[in-house]
């Protein structure tokens, strides 16, 4: 056995020097640091640099028999060029290069992923083969075989046929009493496949953070959220909603026949590379079950502390706060404001190799190299209270805890700061002076606050103005009176908005960004909670201490031009 593995071993070797990719010295020196150390040889080429990444796929594609095809120079027909559409091609990051025998050759920049094979055979309606090409190659023929402007038409389209195709394929009736042999047919029909692929793939593409599959007495809705707000997709025919959300079930190792309770799964998707968790979560309606996927894309998740939209002092603050030696750090505000976001920036800042970070979360989002995390699952009792009782055993230095929701985790995160160690967690307040009153609140002790919390983060997300369109405009007075201020109050400051473009699908918008209000808890604010302070009175004294509120935070934020008067009316409350 070790001998076989030796002679593959070689083989890549061999395989690396005659695409002249390296030197003989350079194998040698990988196999004397395999011997040492244990390892992959082309990870220890790439790890030293002496291979690139793609130069390392095309040579495993060589040694696993896969077809490597040249493309730069090569001329594809269209006819060939037509089997695939901009969009597919665009997601999946494939180019096809030849048809022959009723067998579509594909081109892959990464010929590891083969589920990707197994998508396009039902979005092409043919067999598909993969070959391997360079990740630049394929990025140039795309480029050069695909117009952006055709995409989003195409796609839709697609999305219109396929739904027809469907409507066809099934019955116009579905009653609820369908047998499970009938519900497993129609979910691994071609067309169901086709058509959940084309919805996956248009809400992906739009960045959709969330898509909401809902059966109405006469409709089956599609919508997806965009920065925050709801879209309606082009609405498939009602009758379709069992194929639809038996399909999703399946891919989520669901139980397609229980359809009286509520489920939640899990689905791990490639898309053009990039690896996206579809969080499923499953709603019996009174028409039908409301299937929600939450999109969990890293690609569109700021996890750089420089990447949230705080100001300079803003940083330098949590910066502060972060680098202390131990204490309980609070990131506040509703769902859906970005607090994990904020957390896991903070905790990539901080992971370093000498420092143990420790998180438990409900669920876990997204995954952290160097970080141990660990989901609640209150099924079998692991609690985040639970958790954190076992954390401390665990020698670290970091603990993340999803969100102090009763007294015992409280109490956890408290006893955890007093011996020595940071604390990240989050509350659900409007502000940060609400977040202390909320502790005291669960039944924490004045005089425990007071010795360990360190600071509060509250904030909210804004739509940023889509730079392509954005345009400086007069805003109508009732606009500025929305914001609690007077015609006088903004004289000589420039406002803007977006007029709406491709890019942002004639919205005016594209992105969020975050506003925040950091309260850094002093010695003045320590004695006025230990003597029971409320909270419009903790309020007033930051405000003095200079705390911006997130009303504030909102307008220097309009006055940067990165945001508009009607987001930050919508988000924030007046003072």
């Amino acid at each position: 056995m070790a001998q076989d593995t030796e002679k593959r071993t070689k083989l890549l070797g061999r395989i690396l020097k005659d695409m002249d990719l390296v030197t003989e010295s350079q194998i040698q020196e990988a196999l004397a640091i395999q011997k040492d150390r244990g390892g992959a040889i082309g990870e220890i080429l790439v790890e030293r640099n002496y291979v690139s990444r793609e130069g390392l796929t095309l040579a495993l594609a060589t040694q696993a028999g896969i077809e490597v095809v040249e493309l730069e120079g090569v001329e594809i027909p269209e006819e060939v060029i037509e089997r695939v559409s901009p969009s597919v091609a665009r997601v999946y990051r494939v180019v096809p290069v030849r048809f022959r025998n009723g067998v579509l050759t594909v081109a892959l920049a990464d010929p590891t992923h083969l589920k990707t094979l197994d998508d396009l055979r039902f979005l092409v309606d043919c067999q598909v083969r993969g070959a391997v090409a360079s990740a630049s190659d394929v990025d140039r023929a795309i480029q050069k075989y695909y117009s952006t402007e055709e995409s989003m038409d195409d796609l839709l389209g697609e999305l219109e046929t396929a739904a027809r195709e469907l409507a066809d394929y099934l019955p116009e009736e579905t009653s609820q009493s369908i047998d499970l042999e009938s519900i497993e047919e129609m979910a691994e029909s071609a067309p169901v496949r086709k058509l959940l692929n084309l919805i996956l793939l248009t809400a992906i593409q739009d960045r959709a953070s969330d898509i909401h599959f809902e059966p109405f007495e006469d409709e089956f809705k599609v919508r997806y959220r965009v920065d925050g707000v709801l879209y309606e997709m082009v609405p498939p025919p009602k009758h379709l909603h069992v194929a639809i959300s038996s399909r999703i079930k399946v891919m989520a190792d669901l139980d397609i026949a229980e359809r009286r309770l509520p489920q939640d799964g899990r689905i791990e998707l490639n898309i053009a590379g990039n690896p996206i968790d579809l969080r499923v979560s499953t709603l019996p309606t009174m028409f039908g079950e409301s299937v929600v996927l939450r999109v969990l894309d890293r690609r569109m998740v700021a996890l750089d502390i420089n990447e949230l939209g705080l100001r300079r002092d803003d940083m330098d603050a949590i910066m502060e706060l972060m680098h202390r030696p131990n204490g309980i750090i609070l990131c506040t505000g509703p769902t859906g404001c970005g607090k994990t976001t904020t957390l896991y920036a903070a905790l990539r800042e901080l992971n370093d190799v000498g420092v143990k970070i420790l998180t438990v979360e409900d669920p876990v989002e997204y995954e952290i190299d160097g970080i141990m995390q660990m989901p609640v699952r209150d099924e079998i009792g692991v609690s985040f209270a639970g958790a954190m009782r076992h954390f401390l055993r665990q020698d670290p230095d970091i603990i993340l805890v999803g969100e102090i929701r009763d007294e015992d985790t409280g109490q956890m995160a408290i006893q955890a700061s007093l011996t020595g160690h940071v604390v990240f967690t989050t509350v659900h307040t409007n502000d940060a002076a609400t977040a202390i009153t909320r502790l005291i609140d669960l039944g924490l002790e004045p005089y425990l606050i007071n010795a360990t919390l360190e600071g509060v983060v509250a904030q909210r997300l804004v739509r940023r103005i889509c730079t392509q369109c954005k345009e400086e405009y007069e805003p109508t007075p009732e606009a500025i009176l929305s914001l609690g201020l007077r015609p006088e109050d903004v004289k000589g400051k420039n406002f803007y908005r977006g007029r709406g473009c491709d890019r942002c699908n004639n919205i005016g918008y594209y992105g969020r960004m975050g506003i925040y209000e950091i309260l850094v808890i002093n010695d003045e604010l320590r004695e006025m909670m230990l003597h029971g302070a409320s909270t419009q009175e903790l309020r007033s004294a930051a405000r003095k201490l200079g705390c911006r509120s997130l009303r504030q935070s909102g307008l220097l934020a309009i006055y940067d031009g990165m945001t508009t008067i009607e987001e930050v009316s919508r988000v924030t409350l007046a003072e």
